[in-house]
């Protein structure tokens, strides 16, 4: 991801309703979610809630997919982690300690690939 991503990126989720969707997206899974059920998880209109998914799509954090009559969005995961990256690229500089919160808050919540847990 290049600074002009990032910018378009940050400037897309630097309104409250559109960042509460993205974080539902993420939630959701890969899966995704109806924008008439995303509408309610916000708590906004469906009109509303289509013009802020418009502009997330834009930006490149969220794809949709239709299944039958219903339009499923779902987060763009690996934009998100490109702007994740960006963000981090050099965090360290030599000093590891300086990473290492950001790090465990991400390992805390997604476990390497192929770990499995422990009774």
């Amino acid at each position: 991801m290049d600074e002009p991503q990032a910018l378009a990126a940050f400037a897309a989720l630097a309104q409250e309703h559109r960042l509460r969707l993205v974080r539902a997206l993420v939630t959701a899974g890969p899966a995704g979610m109806a924008s008439g059920v995303l509408a309610e998880a916000v708590g906004v209109s469906a009109a509303t809630v289509s013009h802020h998914l418009k502009e997330l799509s834009h930006a490149g954090l969220v794809a949709s997919r239709r299944e039958g009559r219903s339009i499923i969005y779902s987060a763009a995961y690996p934009a998100l982690s490109a702007l994740v990256a960006f963000l981090m690229r050099d965090c360290c500089q030599g000093h590891p300690e300086v990473c290492t919160p950001a790090m465990a808050a991400l390992t805390a919540c997604c476990p390497p690939t192929g770990e499995t847990a422990r009774a």
